[in-house]
């Protein structure tokens, strides 16, 4: 591999000598594209209210930015490697800004959801681009405690964005929520540019653009059947049509990349049972955290009465838990002693307690959901560092970059796919329970709608049962998939075990 270097150079050892700095603007710069996952779930209020937004506007308000990027991302590392690292993490960042100040200004419920599709854009190409330079920049030695700072950053990121949100609508209205990242994307568009060094491979893979517009299509329209389920039925030819579309697209996403010699996803990677269990439990806990947040911000503000800034506070404990055990290195301690399937079982298993407690303790008060908060930060501390570290061993290291992409692909639709399936859960529920006053609205609609306080108190009980409903769905979910990742990831060591038994 030929890589080309200008700017400042590594010093005689290797090492770029203002490497710390440039992890703290690559940092910086994923926080922001990391925040705004989750910082929109704690606006939903405001959103109902001020846009006119529908559950159904809001979910695509979230998936339009998760999708977009999760069907880019790959392409995007591709894209880099071969024109260049800091160019793409340029492009990133103004198309990131760009989009922020189109959705910060949106006067629709449509002109919020096309912004934030432009800003996954240039959060794939963030997304990439900055692992890329943090390995680019640092030597094995120093490696590994500048991903473990990086991964840090994206757990806090993920988890923070409620808090950030909440904070936020304390004092200004929604828009401001995205206008805070220009600033940002300024200080660090001006750091790159004067601190970061080019690299790229000139004989790179080339861009799979079929595969990225296949694979981008074809989970739209299953997330868009998921989304349009409570409203239109399950069974219309609306979300059959839909959901075949979305079928058939990603199925040839499959033998599309099969066929090319340069695919994005390869797909021989999915005949490694290490490999298949780790991306199991890697997307369940992405839809079991991202799913919850989505449903507990709204659980906290519309059926326990807390404002914005407090319903962000009170889902702190979630991302201190996980910054806390990232940062003393009792994930990565315990793995070594546990292993692999066992750390991923019972990280999953964690998670998936959580998420119950949240639900059924968390009904009449704060206290149960603190609980569950914490017990599913600790689950995602132990279960995570395990399941990256299955990932990147399961793939030859000359395609690690492959696998980061892979494994931030798989994440980000885990992300959109657990706001998709918990929503709809919720707002199916929702409708069965107050039939006449529900539909597909939002519960601020619903509350209006009512007839009488007795009336509005049974929207209310609907709503919070509804919500009770997905967040033990998906419990379930996550702990099914602990159980498999475990399951196949201990079948797989035992496999290599027998492997060089069986050539002796």
């Amino acid at each position: 591999m030929t890589a080309t270097t200008t700017e400042k150079q590594p010093t005689p050892t290797g090492r770029h000598p203002q490497r710390w700095l440039i992890l703290g603007v690559i940092c910086l710069a994923q926080l922001t594209v990391l925040l705004d996952n989750t910082i929109l779930s704690v606006a939903i209020p405001s959103l109902n209210r001020e846009l006119n937004a529908s559950a159904t506007d809001v979910q695509w308000m979230i998936n339009a930015y998760a999708l977009v990027q999760s069907g880019l991302l790959l392409t995007a590392g591709n894209a880099a490697d071969r024109y260049g690292r800091k160019k793409l993490l340029v492009a990133g960042l103004a198309l990131f800004g760009i989009g922020s100040l189109a959705a910060g200004l949106a006067q629709s419920s449509g002109q919020l959801i096309a912004a934030r599709a432009g800003m996954g854009v240039g959060g794939a190409l963030l997304m990439t681009t900055t692992l890329a330079v943090v390995v680019q920049i640092f030597d094995d030695a120093e490696r590994v405690k500048a991903i473990a700072l990086w991964s840090t950053v994206n757990s806090l990121g993920f988890a923070a964005g409620p808090l950030i949100g909440g904070a936020m609508l304390d004092h200004f209205w929604w828009g401001a929520i995205f206008l805070i990242n220009i600033p940002v994307v300024v200080i660090g568009l001006a750091a790159v540019v004067t601190l970061v060094p080019e690299s790229k491979n000139p004989q790179g893979e080339k861009p799979d653009l079929l595969g990225a517009l296949l694979s981008t299509i074809g989970m739209t329209a299953v997330v868009y059947a998921i989304i349009s389920g409570p409203e239109h039925g399950w069974t219309s030819g609306h979300v059959l049509t839909a959901a075949g579309v979305g079928a058939v697209v990603l199925a040839g996403f499959a033998l599309w990349e099969l066929r090319i010699p340069y695919p994005m996803l390869d797909m021989h990677f999915f005949r490694n049972r290490t490999f298949v269990g780790a991306v199991a439990g890697a997307i369940l806990v992405a839809f079991g955290m991202s799913g919850s947040l989505f449903l507990l911000t709204q659980h906290l503000q519309f059926v326990l009465g807390y404002d914005p800034l407090d319903a962000g506070l009170r889902t702190a404990p979630l991302a201190l838990t996980i910054v806390a055990l990232n940062l003393t290195g009792v994930g990565p301690r315990l793995l070594p002693k546990l292993g692999t399937p066992v750390a991923i079982g019972a990280g999953m298993t964690a998670v998936s307690a959580g998420l119950a407690a949240i639900a059924v303790l968390g009904r009449d008060g704060y206290s149960g959901m603190f609980l569950g908060l914490v017990v599913m930060g600790a689950g995602i501390a132990l279960a995570a560092p395990a399941m990256a570290n299955a990932i990147m061993g399961a793939i030859p290291r000359e395609k690690a970059g492959v696998g980061a992409g892979i494994n931030g692909t798989l994440a980000e639709f885990g992300n959109g796919l657990g706001v998709a399936v918990l929503g709809a859960v919720l707002n199916s529920r929702f409708a069965a329970l107050v039939p006449g006053v529900v539909g597909a609205a939002s519960l601020p609609a619903a509350l209006a709608a009512a007839d009488g306080p007795a009336e509005a108190k049974a929207v209310s009980d609907g709503f919070a049962q509804g919500l009770e409903t997905s967040q033990l769905v998906g419990a379930v979910a996550v702990l099914a998939g602990g159980l498999l990742a475990a399951v196949l990831l201990r079948r797989a060591e035992q496999g290599q075990r027998v492997e060089p038994d069986a050539g002796a």
